[in-house]
């Protein structure tokens, strides 16, 4: 019988453990006189200045180890397959190291989304954005200090649609990629996830690497792989040739339209939002 009760007991102490968080506020001033938000803004400059930092290097290195004007190896460096993982690597590290002092966006269409789903204020989400495009063009800017002789000529890890793709599979590349990846935000740092599967460990950072590991295998070949304004804007600024600016417009309305479309997704579809809305708003008319 004791038992029984404190099945019964445990039983609902488990159907009670979860509660969403409040929605956060459109427009906080009171974050503008907190250290805190001043650390998460240096913390999101220092991880996007990191990112660009190893990624841009990495796809520079790649395509001089296989310059046949250099008689490299066409079969040779790191591949297709090691550039995905610089940038997968680079976001589980990253995110794994600034999840609990900013949220570990280090993305600006992760932030987009994360604002639309009322996660984050308009002024977080804005100030994040401007370290974040910061952050990636001094990135950019120690890869051409350190790599003078070949960033330009290896055009700079700069995003550009590759010959032989219309502007509207780009852009639709664009779109599905950082739908991909900021579903796999949402979903790997769901608190309700992690109070019903408590029993299951999950390493939030590690699915949201291996999201953009696998779209980098996907879409490296249609336009490089953006999915993230700030990483495209930053090699766009520091390369500045015609080519990385001709259709850079897609590096931004993608991802948005993207991270929108996952954002609503998530909340109103899977987590039911706009059914509880309208529940809420029913028994409001009754009263």
């Amino acid at each position: 019988m004791a038992k029984d009760t404190g099945v019964r007991e445990q039983g609902s102490y488990s159907a009670k453990d979860y509660q969403d968080p409040p929605p956060a506020p459109l427009v906080d001033p009171e974050e503008l006189g907190k250290w805190s938000f001043y650390r998460a803004l240096i913390a999101e400059f220092i991880a996007t200045l990191l990112f660009l930092y190893i990624t841009v290097l990495t796809v520079i290195g790649y395509k001089s180890q296989t310059d046949p004007l250099k008689k490299g190896d066409a079969c040779g460096g790191v591949g297709i397959l090691g550039i995905a993982w610089a940038f997968g690597g680079m976001i589980f590290v990253l995110v794994y190291c600034t999840a609990g002092i900013s949220g570990g966006h280090i993305n600006p269409a992760v932030t987009f989304g994360l604002f639309l789903a009322r996660k984050v204020s308009l002024i977080r989400a804005v100030m994040y954005m401007v370290a974040q495009c910061l952050g990636a063009i001094c990135g950019v800017g120690l890869v051409k200090l350190f790599q003078k002789s070949y960033y330009d000529r290896y055009g700079g890890g700069a995003n550009e649609l590759a010959a032989g793709y219309s502007v509207g599979t780009g852009l639709g590349a664009e779109i599905i990629g950082t739908f991909v990846l900021v579903y796999t935000v949402f979903s790997a740092t769901d608190p309700k996830r992690s109070a019903r599967d408590s029993h299951v460990p999950v390493l939030a950072p590690l699915p949201i690497g291996f999201a953009v590991f696998m779209v980098h295998l996907a879409t490296i070949p249609v336009t490089g792989t953006g999915i993230n304004p700030a990483r495209s804007l930053g090699a766009a600024v520091i390369y500045n040739q015609d080519k990385a600016w001709h259709d850079h417009w897609i590096f931004w309305v993608g991802p948005f339209i993207g991270a929108a479309c996952a954002a609503f997704y998530h909340q109103f579809i899977l987590r039911a939002g706009a059914v509880k809305a309208l529940g809420s708003f029913r028994s409001s008319t009754h009263v």
